[in-house]
């Protein structure tokens, strides 16, 4: 009994380490959620997809065009970023002013045009792919405990970026400055900051996040043009956390990611796919603003 006991805890913790480590993923396309609603107080429904770009051009980057890793994935989130700060230049900045309800759509529509133009490429968005990494199927043990290499990764990657962020708008003065935007755009703009420059500059960092986001996922899952639908699971984890909150959005997602994954071990079959939008009804019911919502207050 003792040693079946002891069996269940390791397999429960199993499922919890896996469980965070998924969830980061949901965080950090959360992110992306977070950023552009806190400077445009709109929503991107295409950061799942921004994600699944990500994961391709660094495949094409490492097995087309013989990107050692160390270059591919550096290369690739720039590129995102790039292409991000056009997409805002090119196909959001004419839309502001208008309606929220225009530039979701746009945003959706962005998306299905990225999945569409992938899956007509042959011989890469119809078939699934793994993404070479010099870490692939390494794991490490503790006691029990398996911990894939991979997702002690993503873990890694998820707590550098965190900081890179906190340390971006707590000192330099483009983070300053896109807080000082989050809180009105109209006042920023009066005071001298470049506001359309910085909304690029979001839109960008959001693009990259979600690359990052897929470049972390495709060595635990293969590569294929639907990975993007994971957005849809980043989105609950954005709206736990608090849409005006970028921690809220990282504990939002690990709380998603912790949630499926014990669903899917302890519950019956189905119960994992549905944990996510249960999760989000529960917490619009007791607390709409989300987990670090109620801590955030515009100044005039």
């Amino acid at each position: 009994l003792r040693r079946r006991a002891a069996g269940e805890k390791v397999q429960l913790l199993q499922q919890v380490f896996n469980g965070v480590a998924q969830g980061c993923i949901y965080g950090l396309v959360a992110i992306g959620f977070v950023l552009i609603y806190k400077a445009t107080e709109t929503i991107s429904f295409a950061q799942g997809e921004l994600m699944m770009l990500g994961a391709f051009l660094g495949l094409v980057l490492i097995t087309v065009l013989g990107f050692p890793y160390w270059l591919a994935i550096p290369s690739a989130l720039a590129a995102m970023v790039a292409f991000g700060f056009l997409v805002e230049r090119v196909a959001i900045s004419p839309l502001l002013g208008e309606p929220t309800f225009s530039i979701v759509m746009l945003t959706l529509s962005i998306g299905y045009v990225a999945r569409g133009v992938v899956l007509m490429i042959p011989g890469l968005g119809t078939e699934l792919q793994a993404l070479p990494v010099p870490y692939r199927d390494q794991s490490v043990a503790v006691g029990g405990l398996v911990m894939g290499v991979e997702r002690l990764v993503v873990l890694a990657a998820t707590a550098v970026l965190c900081l890179l962020l906190f340390l971006m708008f707590r000192f330099t003065r483009i983070g300053i400055a896109m807080q000082a935007a989050s809180q009105s755009q109209a006042a920023a703009y009066y005071m001298g900051i470049p506001v359309r420059r910085l909304n690029g500059l979001v839109w960008g960092m959001a693009a990259g996040v979600a690359a990052l986001a897929g470049l972390l996922l495709a060595p635990i899952v293969m590569i294929d043009a639907n990975m993007g639908f994971i957005g849809l699971k980043a989105f609950p984890a954005a709206v736990v956390g608090g849409m005006a909150s970028l921690p809220g959005a990282v504990v939002g997602g690990i709380t998603i990611g912790v949630i499926e994954s014990l669903a899917g071990y302890t519950l019956p079959e189905g119960f994992k796919d549905i944990a996510a939008y249960v999760v989000v009804l529960i917490m619009l019911m007791i607390r709409p603003s989300g987990l670090f919502g109620g801590q955030f207050r515009k100044k005039v």
